[in-house]
C-alpha cells in the first residue's frame, strides 16, 4: 500500500482533497490581508468606504443568502420530499424589488453605517437599540443552526468530532474577518459563491453520469416518485406549503432578511449610490436562484441514485445524505470540493454584521462616545472574537436539537425577525412618530409569535410555521400605528 492509499484509509480523504481546502483556506487568508491591511477607522472595517464593484457585493450578498444551509440543508428536502420549496423564491423574488425601491433610499438618505440608525432618524434612539437588540436575537440563533449544520456535515465528511468542527469554522473566522472586515468578507464571498456552482455542478454531474439513463431516466423516475412536483395548489393555513402561503411567507421573510437584518443590508451598504446599490439586489435574483435549483436538484438526483442502488447504505439522519454520499461514494477531488464548498459557506458568518450592529447602535451611544476611530476599531475587532465564540456556543447547544435544519431556522427567524420588520414598515409606509411605544409593540409581538409557534409545534393551533414572521409584522405594526398617540403617556 502506497503513501497516498494509507493516507486515505486513515482520513477518508486523499491528500488532492484537502489539498483544494488548504488552498481555500489560504485565498481567504491572503484576501483578508490584502484587502484589510490599512484599515484605520470604522468607516473603512464596517462599509469598506463604500467602494465595492456591482458583481462583488452580488456575489457576496449570495454567499451569504445561501451559506451551508443551502450546501447541506436543501438537498435533504429534494431527496426527502420535492421541488415545492421554490415556491419561497417566488415571494423572495418579489421582496427584493420592494427592499430596492422602498428600503434602500430610505438608507442611504440618512447616510447608515447600519440600518437600525434609520430607527433613530425616523423614530429615536429607544427604538434603533430595540431593533439592533432584535437583530442580535434573531441572527445569533438563526446563524448558530447554520453553523451547526455545516459543523455536522464536515465532522461527517472529516470524520471529526462535532466540537473540534466548531473550533475549526470559529478560529478561521474570527481571524479573517476580524482582520479584513467587511471587503474580506465581501471579496471572500464573490469567491465562494463561484466554489458553490463548481461544486454543485460537478455533484451533480457526477451523480448524472451514475444513473441508469441519464438525465432522461433520472426525470422519469424522480416524476413517478413524486419528487419533481413545485407548486401545491390549494387552502388553508396549517400547510406551510401550499403555494399562496409559501409566496407570502417568501415575500414577509424576504423582506425581514433583506431588508431588516444588517448581515444582507450591510453588503448592499458598501456600494457607492443608492442605484448601484439597487442594481445589485435586483441582480442577486438572478445569481441566487440558479444555486438554489442546482442544490435541490442534487437532493432529487440522490434520491435516484440510491433508489437504483438499493445495496448502498443511507445514512439514520437524512440531514446528513449530501455529507454521507460524499464520504462512501464520491471519488477523491470531488469530495474535497465539495468539502471546500461546505466550509466556505460556514466561514461565510455574520461576526462583521454583528460587530458593526454592536459598535455602531450600542457601544458608540452608549457605553464610550466621544473616543477616538482607533479604540472604536480595537473594539470592532474584539467583537468579532466575542460574536464568534457566542455563535460556537449556541451551535453546539443545536447539536442536542433534532428536526429538518432548515425548518428550524426559519422557525426561529420568524418569531423576532415579524418585530424588526413590522417597525421598518411603520417607518417607511406611515408618518406615525413613536419610540417607547415601537418598542413595546415589538416585544408584545415577539411574545405573540413565540407563543403561536409553540401552540402550533404542539398541535394545539391548527396554524403552519411560516405564518409567525406574517403575524409578528402585522402585530408590530398595527401596535405601533395605535400606540404612537400614547406617545407621551408612555413617557411618564
Amino acid at each position: 500500500m502506497n503513501e497516498t492509499a494509507a493516507f486515505q484509509q486513515l482520513t477518508g480523504l486523499a491528500p488532492l482533497d484537502y489539498g483544494l481546502l488548504g488552498a481555500a483556506i489560504i485565498a481567504l487568508f491572503v484576501i483578508s490581508y490584502f484587502k484589510g491591511r490599512g484599515e484605520t477607522d470604522t468607516q473603512d472595517y464596517f462599509l469598506g468606504r463604500r467602494k465595492t464593484p456591482v458583481w462583488v457585493g452580488t456575489l457576496s450578498f449570495v454567499a451569504t443568502e445561501i451559506s451551508a444551509m443551502t450546501i447541506v440543508g436543501v438537498p435533504p428536502i429534494g431527496f426527502s420530499e420535492n421541488w415545492q420549496y421554490l415556491q419561497f423564491f417566488i415571494g423572495s423574488a418579489s421582496a427584493r424589488i420592494l427592499v430596492a425601491f422602498f428600503f434602500i433610499p430610505a438608507f442611504y438618505k440618512y447616510n447608515c453605517t447600519t440600518i437600525y440608525e434609520f430607527l433613530k432618524h425616523r423614530f429615536g434612539a429607544e427604538t434603533q437599540y430595540a431593533g439592533s437588540a432584535f437583530f442580535f436575537v434573531t441572527r445569533l440563533f438563526a446563524s448558530g443552526v447554520r453553523l451547526y449544520a455545516a459543523s455536522l456535515a464536515v465532522a461527517v465528511i472529516m470524520g471529526w468530532q462535532l466540537g473540534y468542527t466548531l473550533a475549526f469554522f470559529t478560529v478561521i473566522s474570527i481571524i479573517f474577518i476580524g482582520f479584513g472586515g467587511i471587503k474580506a468578507v465581501l471579496w471572500t464571498g464573490a469567491f465562494e459563491t463561484v466554489v458553490f456552482y463548481v461544486a454543485g455542478a460537478a455533484v451533480a454531474g457526477y451523480l448524472l453520469l451514475h444513473i441508469d439513463g441519464g438525465f432522461s431516466g433520472a426525470w422519469q423516475l424522480a416524476s413517478g416518485a413524486g419528487k419533481l412536483s413545485v407548486f401545491n395548489v390549494g387552502w388553508g393555513v396549517k400547510d406551510p406549503n401550499l403555494l399562496w402561503a409559501a409566496v407570502l411567507n417568501g415575500v414577509f421573510g424576504s423582506m425581514a432578511a433583506f431588508g431588516t437584518d444588517q448581515e444582507l443590508m450591510q453588503r448592499l451598504l458598501t456600494l457607492e449610490t443608492r442605484r448601484e446599490s439597487q442594481k445589485t439586489i435586483i441582480a442577486t435574483i438572478f445569481a441566487s436562484f440558479p444555486v438554489t435549483a442546482l442544490y435541490l436538484g442534487i437532493g432529487t438526483l440522490l434520491f435516484v441514485f440510491y433508489k437504483q442502488h438499493p445495496g448502498l447504505p443511507l445514512p439514520a439522519n437524512p440531514d446528513k445524505i449530501l455529507s454521507h454520499f460524499t464520504v462512501y461514494v464520491l471519488p477523491a477531488g470531488l469530495k474535497g470540493l465539495v468539502l471546500t464548498a461546505v466550509v466556505l459557506a460556514s466561514i461565510d458568518s455574520p461576526l462583521s454584521s454583528l460587530s458593526s450592529s454592536f459598535v455602531t447602535d450600542i457601544y458608540r451611544p452608549l457605553l464610550r462616545k466621544n473616543a477616538g476611530e482607533k479604540h472604536y476599531l480595537f473594539v470592532s475587532r474584539l467583537s468579532v472574537a466575542c460574536f464568534g465564540l457566542l455563535l460556537a456556543g449556541i451551535a453546539w447547544l443545536c447539536a442536542a436539537g433534532s428536526g429538518r435544519m432548515l425548518w428550524l431556522a426559519f422557525k426561529i427567524n420568524g418569531v423576532t425577525a415579524g418585530s424588526l420588520l413590522g417597525i421598518f414598515l411603520l417607518g417607511l409606509l406611515t408618518k406615525r412618530t413613536a419610540n417607547r411605544g415601537n418598542v413595546l409593540a415589538m416585544f408584545i409581538s415577539a411574545a405573540l409569535a413565540g407563543l403561536t409557534l409553540y401552540l402550533s409545534e404542539q398541535g394545539l393551533a391548527p396554524i403552519g410555521w411560516s405564518w409567525i414572521i406574517v403575524i409578528g409584522t402585522v402585530s408590530t405594526f398595527t401596535l405601533g400605528w395605535f400606540l404612537a398617540p400614547f406617545e407621551s403617556q408612555l413617557k411618564k
